[in-house]
């Protein structure tokens, strides 16, 4: 993982925190923000609240309407997430490929963080925290990448599936911790070596 020691911005930060809430379900579908109260929650001006509101507006997350500000883009069709999942494939197949020969034991070991809070997340059955690390994981391959570009077009593409992640409570049913293993799995593949087969783990692992 890259040491990089740069301090993140007030704005980054905010817009992170409410990218969370958006992609767990936390402010639902259609809710309306409200500059005011975001900055309130934050304790910060409404500058930084503005300006990440207009990030998550350009990454597909809020829409915008004149006079009627902003609010939570609805959940994609199902036709249309089915349309996005090779796409998705296609983007986090070509970042492994780009990390594969880098990845070292600080990759391990920030995977290995993020399979502990997912167990835990599972064995609460927290559908909201099981969705923030599954999302974490997938992330960190892409951040991993250090491409802005490939980051920006990753994140639109996460929105459009968003609600795939939020699922796994449902899908999984009785048998969630297995989400654990399947990612450890496909860990324990990238630890392996084999660039060819790790490739194809993640391409299956991604549906």
């Amino acid at each position: 993982m890259t040491n990089s020691t740069a301090v993140r911005s007030v704005r980054d930060q905010i817009t992170d925190l409410i990218r969370e809430d958006l992609l767990c379900g936390r402010i639902p579908a259609g809710a309306r923000l409200s500059e005011l109260k975001l900055a309130d929650r934050f304790g910060v001006s409404r500058g930084p609240i503005r300006e990440a509101l207009a990030q998550l507006t350009n990454e597909g997350l809020l829409v915008s309407k004149p006079n009627c500000g902003v609010s939570v883009a609805p959940e994609p069709t199902d036709d249309v997430r089915d349309l996005i999942i090779p796409i998705r494939r296609t983007i986090e197949t070509y970042a492994l490929k780009l990390i594969f020969e880098k990845i070292d034991e600080r990759d391990f070991r920030v995977w290995e963080e993020i399979l502990h809070r997912l167990e835990r997340a599972c064995r609460d059955r927290d559908a909201e925290a099981i969705a923030l690390q599954d999302i974490a994981f997938h992330r960190s391959l892409i951040v991993r990448a250090e491409q802005p570009d490939l980051l920006a077009i990753w994140q639109t593409i996460l929105v459009r599936v968003r609600g795939h992640f939020r699922e796994a409570v449902q899908r999984y049913g009785d048998e969630i911790g297995r989400i654990v293993d399947e990612h450890r799995q496909l860990i324990e593949t990238f630890r392996a070596g084999d660039r060819s087969a790790a490739i194809q783990a993640l391409e299956e692992h991604i549906w």
